[in-house]
């Protein structure tokens, strides 16, 4: 008696998709010390593919020396990066009289202000201070025993990541071929368009974060400069590193670029100026350098992006807030080559016209994709466009 293969309900399909990501959530969330290192030097293997192609096939160096080449420069790129922020904060630390008795200054400016404005005398603020930093005493324990653990897993993910990146680049073929049998003859060819378009992203995606990151350093150093903003090169280069946690680093680096300026200087015209600046390097950086530069190959809506970047910030902190924008990324690509996933692709993607024509001007077209069409009436116009293509596939048939 011949089995009759019925589909699934749609129920039942949501549901287990619902739950095969909540227990991935749960995983990562879990296991995150282990996985969120591998899933970074994962990312940082399909970037230094190319360089390892280069020394392969150009230089005819053997595969294991070209792999640890290209770890090496790698390796000595990030570390550039941190020597010469190292460097910029020797200056800093240099000039610490000054910036303690501008400290003072606007502590003492602060205090006036509070009192002027809410009727809060100096005496209840000191009182204020005292309990903050009583409790603070009592928590010295818990802090002391929190950074400590962070520092010692910050420096084991310092040897792990590049040891990690090492070892994916020498058995790149083996990983190759434990998903060629673990996919079916037949999904081959969707299998090869996977890992190919993941490759695309993940280059395109980290390549266009390295140039961005350049620009932003360039435009706030130069915006810091010609308001008169001391270390300006730090600060620049703070919030270009900074700028590579989406959205959330841009926050941060102005906040430490407000407090550098406060600390040299007691006009509070200067923080003003930091705040233009930043906020025009922001502007820029949304409006061209993204969409331009890092998105052109990334196609996440920007709910979905904010959305990631929490939960990759609740699952494994400052290091899943930026693998959560490449992992949706892939995520999206897998999802658009499997037929029952399709439409939660569709939903992480941004499709939808960026701009519409009204008379002579372009705008952004932000109510595109919100009219209120029925979903009837959208499923009855998809099938009169699939039955059109069947009429115009069987007229164009041989005939016997």
């Amino acid at each position: 008696m011949e089995i009759l293969k019925q589909k699934q309900p749609f129920y039942q399909r949501l549901a287990l998709i619902l739950l095969s990501l909540s227990l991935i959530i749960a995983i990562l969330y879990i296991g995150g010390n282990i996985i969120m290192p591998l899933l970074l030097a994962m990312l940082f293997a399909i970037l230094l593919r190319p360089v390892v192609v280069f020394f392969n096939k150009k230089l005819r160096i053997p595969h294991v020396i070209a792999v640890l080449l290209a770890v090496l420069f790698f390796i000595i790129f990030v570390l550039s990066v941190v020597f010469f922020i190292s460097w910029q904060v020797t200056d800093f630390v240099e000039d610490w009289p000054k910036i303690k008795y501008n400290m003072t200054m606007n502590y003492e400016h602060l205090q006036r202000w509070i009192k002027d404005s809410f009727n809060i005398s100096y005496k209840k603020q000191e009182t204020y201070l005292e309990s903050v930093k009583n409790d603070s005493l009592t928590n010295k324990q818990e802090l002391v025993g929190s950074t400590l653990s962070t520092f010692s897993s910050t420096l084991l993910n310092l040897v792990l990541i590049p040891l990690y990146t090492f070892l994916i680049l020498i058995y790149r073929n083996l990983f190759k071929k434990f998903l060629s049998k673990l996919v079916a003859q037949k999904n081959h060819s969707t299998l090869v368009d996977i890992l190919f378009e993941i490759k695309q992203v993940v280059q395109s995606y980290i390549v266009g974060l390295l140039i961005e990151m350049g620009i932003v350093a360039v435009l706030t150093t130069t915006g810091l400069m010609i308001i008169g903003v001391p270390y300006a090169i730090l600060l620049g280069t703070i919030t270009a590193v900074l700028n590579l946690i989406p959205y959330i680093g841009i926050l941060c680096a102005g906040v430490i670029s407000i407090l550098v300026a406060l600390t040299n200087s007691t006009e509070f015209s200067v923080a003003i100026g930091v705040v233009a600046v930043n906020s025009i390097v922001q502007l820029i950086d949304n409006n061209f350098l993204v969409p331009k530069v890092v998105a052109s190959k990334v196609k996440l809506n920007a709910l979905v992006s904010i959305l990631a970047v929490f939960v990759g910030g609740a699952i494994g902190g400052v290091m899943g807030m930026f693998l959560a924008i490449p992992i949706s990324a892939i995520l999206k690509v897998i999802f658009d080559r499997i037929e029952d996933l399709k439409p939660w692709g569709y939903l992480f993607g941004d499709d939808m016209p960026t701009t519409y024509e009204w008379k002579f001007l372009k705008l952004p077209a932000l109510s595109a994709g919100n009219d209120d069409t029925p979903i009837s009436d959208i499923s009855k116009e998809e099938n009169i466009n699939l039955k059109e293509e069947n009429e115009k596939g069987n007229e164009n048939k041989p005939k016997d």
